[in-house]
């Protein structure tokens, strides 16, 4: 299409600025949001007027998904790309002067789920040492002022005082002690456009991947993998709901790290994420339901704070 009045997706810097690129590039296309809904549509994809109007509005954040539909109705598909790392860079940037849109915790470029997602994320931990046991592999957290020598809590690693523990390291489960059957994945939250963790059945996770990811200092990011979406990290985000919740960027050396710490509650594989910088990490309201997202709120010690750490062979 004919670029007069010319867009610059590249110049883009944060939510706000990104709203306003976006309408302008339906100005341009002159078309209303039902015919870029019919066009999507027309190539198998989805494009809500209504969602499209909230976006365009600068009153949610949009996924990467439909950021790419949008600009592929609008006839702007050539430059898909630019307008996905655009959005990613505007999210990691947060709102604009408005200073109404959901803005990230920790900096770093979202995840877009579509060409370049792949959102997923991984745990935190104080100190760990790699060790081999059998066919096992495990990270070991030791108590502090514990030795650098493999098996001794090594790099000053630390959990609570006097406790170690050993955490399953490759593809793990991370289920929420208070919603049996449930495992942290990816869904979608009320209020929030972009994919945050949930809990859903355990056996409808597959074949995403988990995984606990050494990030130094003893602690861990939580790392998803999907073979359509690639690897994703959870960062902590606050949503205009309020609720600071765990969205999976790519750029995972920009994302939050955990503390993974044994519970008061006896279980030998269960533990509470401590989320670096403050929190802890826990399920909205203590919710049993499908969907319920993983919040990261005051450590307390309830039970909804709570979840086990087992290998994915082992779990299903």
């Amino acid at each position: 299409m004919a670029h007069t009045g010319e867009i610059h997706p590249q110049r883009v810097g944060d939510t706000d600025e990104l709203a306003a690129a976006m309408r302008h590039l339906k100005r341009r296309s002159g078309l209303t949001y039902r015919q870029l809904e019919k066009r999507a549509a027309e190539r198998g994809e989805t494009l809500a007027r209504s969602t499209l109007a909230d976006v365009l509005g600068g009153k949610v954040t949009p996924r990467p998904e439909l950021v790419a539909a949008f600009v592929r109705a609008c006839g702007d598909g050539e430059r898909e790309r630019e307008w996905l790392e655009a959005r990613e860079r505007a999210v990691s940037r947060g709102a604009g002067s408005a200073g109404d849109r959901d803005e990230p915790v920790a900096p770093g470029p979202h995840a877009p789920r579509g060409p370049g997602w792949r959102r997923v994320p991984l745990l935190p931990l104080l100190g760990f040492v790699v060790l081999s046991l059998v066919a096992a592999t495990v990270w070991i957290v030791g108590p502090p002022g514990g030795s650098d020598g493999p098996g001794k809590g090594g790099a000053g690693a630390s959990a609570s005082p006097g406790k170690r523990i050993v955490l399953p390291r490759g593809p793990v489960e991370i289920r929420p002690v208070v919603a049996d059957g449930l495992c942290l994945t990816d869904g979608l939250a009320e209020g929030y456009d972009s994919l945050v963790a949930v809990q859903r059945p355990c056996e409808d996770v597959a074949p995403q991947e988990t995984e606990l990811i050494p990030a130094g200092g003893g602690t861990f990011r939580v790392q998803w993998f999907h073979p359509d979406h690639d690897k994703g990290c959870l960062n902590a985000v606050t949503a205009r709901t309020g609720a600071a919740l765990l969205e999976p960027w790519t750029a995972c050396e920009k994302t939050s790290r955990f503390r993974v710490e044994p519970s008061d509650s006896g279980g030998g594989d269960q533990y509470v994420l401590h989320v670096v910088g403050g929190g802890c990490v826990g399920i909205s309201g203590a919710r049993r339901s499908v969907a319920a997202p993983a919040v990261t709120e005051p450590c307390d010690g309830s039970a909804k704070q709570v979840f086990s750490i087992t290998p994915a062979s082992r779990a299903r």
